[in-house]
């Protein structure tokens, strides 16, 4: 017996430590799942969606980053003479954006106002009048809300006379921004403007760690314009928190959205395959709650970098629905880039350039006819567009007399 001791005992000193390890798994429940649970059919599928799909189950939750980043001196509020600056080369204007983000007593009145707007005095009955919900997000100044922004209301309403639109805006929710909206009102469609309530809005979500680190100076807004961070991150928590549809205020409607039901648009597809390369948050139509935009929110305050643009919002929805399409629970559509974005940010000058014979001329009559049989909306692509000059018998020249309502305007002014 020593003798069978001795060689048991030399065995098992050159046996490798890993084997022990794989043999504890094995037995375990959750080990014997780990390596024995086959692929699913969008991992054999798609390997770069596997990957992400483990970059996703590692990241730390909400709760846990908020403890590896939060301070325990620090303040509250941002008014407070504790409180640090945000980091970063445009800390000057985050620092005059955030004192503009804390609750005040009409922002306060953003959930009360919304839900009356909405469901009139009934929260549980729809207001019969209120065939659609809309919504639109403004964190710039009143004076910047020009002629482009008020084609896209025009053109909302134009093809969905029975919506009601929520412009999510502290700026636009004054005596000048209401009288910006008059004509609209007088006209009998239904469009209000609220200021919002940030830390109710990201309540219950993963944004609102992420909001309160902010505030706190504990997050570098970077070199992006923090406003259109924050815009990225409001549409997503609006659309959660209500449910219904959300434009970027240069996007310009070009048929009725009824029917269409938690969808996102691709803004580039593969020329081959057709399989889409991008995605976009400009335009975006999801129910109530649904778990897609949940994903979003938990992305945007997992992974913010503010000195990449678009990596909060086309890229990040991107990432994310690379992910999940498939899995069970995520059930939407991702429409073709015609959709929403049949010119890509790079190209649009063309649609502003009136014809010039010949073969252009032809292409100028070609492009209108698709937008106009295939497309639900346009893209201005802001950016990019803003001080091109819309010339006679453009794309855009004819699109603005399809789409307007208020119709007495000079085409060249957008």
């Amino acid at each position: 017996m020593p003798r069978q001791r001795r060689i048991l005992s030399l065995l098992l000193f050159f046996i490798p430590t890993s084997f022990f390890a794989l043999a504890l798994l094995h037995l375990s429940g959750d080990g014997a799942t780990a390596f024995s649970r086959p692929a699913t059919p969008i991992q054999e599928a798609n390997s770069a969606a596997m990957l992400a799909l483990r970059e996703e189950v590692s990241l730390p939750k909400p709760k846990s980053h908020q403890k590896l980043r939060l301070s325990e001196n620090a303040s509250d509020g941002l008014g407070s003479s504790s409180a640090s600056a945000p980091k970063g080369t445009n800390s000057s204007d985050a620092r005059s954006l955030l004192r503009r983000l804390h609750s005040n007593a009409r922002s306060r009145r953003f959930f009360a106002r919304a839900y009356e707007f909405f469901y009139g005095c009934s929260p549980v009955r729809p207001n019969p009048s209120c065939e659609v919900r809309f919504f639109m997000t403004w964190i710039s100044s009143l004076e910047a809300f020009g002629p482009r922004e008020l084609l896209s209301m025009q053109s909302l309403f134009k093809f969905h006379p029975g919506a009601c639109l929520l412009i999510v805006s502290s700026t636009m929710d004054s005596p000048r921004g209401t009288k910006l909206l008059k004509p609209f009102k007088e006209m009998g469609f239904q469009v209000a403007a609220m200021s919002p309530d940030f830390d109710l809005l990201f309540k219950k979500t993963p944004a609102k760690a992420w909001f309160k680190l902010l505030r706190k100076g504990e997050i570098d807004p970077g070199e992006v314009a923090l406003g259109q961070n924050l815009s990225n991150l409001l549409r997503l928590a609006v659309l959660y928190k209500f449910g219904g549809i959300y434009i970027d205020t240069d996007v310009v409607v070009m048929r009725s959205f009824l029917g269409l039901k938690n969808v996102i648009g691709a803004q580039a597809a593969d020329a081959e395959t057709g399989n889409w390369s991008r995605l976009n948050n400009a335009v975006m139509i999801f129910d109530r709650r649904h778990p897609l935009l949940y994903k979003f929110i938990q992305e945007f305050a997992l992974t913010f970098d503010g000195n990449k643009w678009g990596h909060n919002g086309p890229y990040l929805v991107s990432r994310v629905v690379s992910r999940v399409m498939g899995r069970p629970g995520f059930v939407f559509t991702v429409l073709p880039p015609v959709a929403f974005y049949p010119v890509d940010w790079n190209r649009i000058e063309g649609l502003f350039q009136g014809p010039q014979g010949g073969n252009h001329s032809k292409w100028v009559a070609a492009k209108l006819d698709r937008i106009r049989e295939e497309s639900f909306a346009v893209h201005l692509w802001n950016k990019q567009s803003r001080g091109m000059k819309v010339e006679e018998g453009s794309v855009i020249a004819r699109i603005m007399l399809d789409c307007c309502v208020f119709c007495n305007f000079d085409v060249s002014a957008l």
